[in-house]
């Protein structure tokens, strides 16, 4: 996986973002957080692995990844607002659980750790934990990059259609 053409491109969409809404002098972090904990929480409902009362299937493969990818949009976004987009990545498994539900429920702690600490040991975790879900999902990192480069096209369109 391409990691550094992906933060180059969010860097850009995020400009373009922060400069057509006048937000080059405001604090995002919070936001971003909370856009994330928001797009995990969607991602799990397309999954449906925590709907132990239903025995609808999770949605379509395509659904599951635009929303999967949705996710490292604001994981890379958030991980420029701390300048961790120029480090050295592998693609370390991080931490893992036993159940796709337990993955979620760890993503969501580490969110919520990085956000207290900003570290860039607890940033590279949650983009690693972040990276196993996506396989745990049946996502290879080459269907996750291409993903982006195509949500990230759609955000540059929603932005001239004033989304």
């Amino acid at each position: 996986m391409q990691l550094e053409k992906l933060f180059r491109m969010q860097r850009g969409l995020d400009q373009h973002i922060e400069e057509k809404h006048g937000l080059q002098n405001e604090d995002l972090f919070e936001r971003k957080v909370l856009a994330l904990l928001v797009e995990l929480g969607e991602l799990a409902n397309e999954t449906r692995c925590f709907k132990f009362w239903s025995i609808k299937p999770s949605s379509e493969k395509s659904v599951v990844l635009e929303e999967y990818v949705d996710g490292i949009h604001f994981i890379l976004s958030l991980g420029i607002e701390c300048g961790f987009q120029n480090l050295d990545y592998t693609l370390d498994i991080g931490p893992s659980a036993a159940s796709t539900t337990e993955q979620f429920l760890l993503i969501y702690q580490l969110v919520n750790k990085f956000r207290d600490t900003k570290s860039e040991f607890d940033f590279k975790t949650l983009l690693q934990s972040y990276l196993h879900l996506g396989t745990l999902l049946g996502i290879a990192y080459e269907e996750m990059e291409k993903a982006y480069f195509t949500k990230n096209e759609v955000n540059y369109q929603r932005q001239q259609n004033n989304y």
